[in-house]
């Protein structure tokens, strides 16, 4: 093992202890625009959250209500005369604020990054000079901890390589749109040559990974995300064998 993978594993485990000081900052949330004034001639409020629900009540322009929680893209509002019901987004960006100011609902965008469980996403790259192309689904299991599985495949002049990857990302500040992570993993490391070189033996070997990487939150449900990954393939009484790579894509989150 190399010097910079021993620097990329101690730079994951001191990630992992800083994250809970990082996770300890609220992302935002609803609290700042719990309260909305209706700026629009009328909004009507639904029996429940989807367009099939009946409309039983319209809070008039001038009035005041109060948003009580989320589901997706609709709101639950609470109107001053006590009636309750569901509102889209799209209503809610022609509402006013304490201060008279248009309400602003970026930060619930935000708050969806913040929210997510799963994401998968495609990437491209290249692996030493050779072109890379990787596919990965991630499962969040903390504010800061995530599990990856990914696959990827390179194709060189002489031999093509498939990387099977399953990854263990710590990202301490995940409540920023700008969020840099680390993660080490296993994997399987396939190299296949070419029938036309006279040494075509196969290598199909284990594999250590370490990576370092940005993820930016860009807008809706889209993230862009650019990583470097060092791979160390264990070749046995051969030693082993090290190969860098360098990927940038785009994840959708849900």
């Amino acid at each position: 093992m190399s010097w910079l993978t021993r620097l990329l594993l101690a730079s994951a485990l001191a990630l992992g202890v800083l994250s809970a000081q990082a996770q300890a900052v609220d992302g935002p949330g609803l609290t700042a625009v719990q309260r909305v004034q209706v700026a629009d001639p009328y909004i009507e409020f639904r029996t429940g959250p989807g367009r099939g629900y009946p409309v039983h009540y319209v809070a008039e322009r001038g009035a005041w209500v109060q948003i009580e929680r989320r589901h997706t893209d609709w709101f639950k509002l609470r109107a001053e005369t006590g009636q309750v019901g569901w509102v889209t987004r799209d209503q809610l960006l022609a509402t006013l604020g304490d201060d008279g100011q248009p309400t602003r609902f970026a930060g619930l965008q935000l708050q969806d990054y913040l929210q997510r469980r799963v994401e998968a996403g495609a990437m491209i790259g290249r692996f030493q000079s050779e072109p890379m192309v990787r596919l990965w689904t991630g499962w969040r299991l903390h504010e800061a901890l995530a599990l990856e599985v990914a696959i990827g495949q390179v194709q060189g002049v002489y031999s093509g390589t498939s990387l099977a990857q399953v990854q263990l990302i710590s990202e301490p500040w995940s409540n920023q749109r700008w969020s840099p992570f680390v993660g080490v993993g296993l994997g399987r490391f396939n190299n296949l040559p070419n029938n036309s070189l006279v040494d075509d033996a196969r290598t199909n070997v284990n594999m250590g990974l370490a990576t370092a990487g940005l993820r930016v939150h860009l807008a809706e449900r889209f993230v862009v995300r650019l990583d470097w990954t060092l791979y160390t393939a264990l070749l046995g009484d051969s030693g082993y064998g090290e190969y860098r790579a360098l990927n940038a894509g785009l994840s959708f989150f849900f």
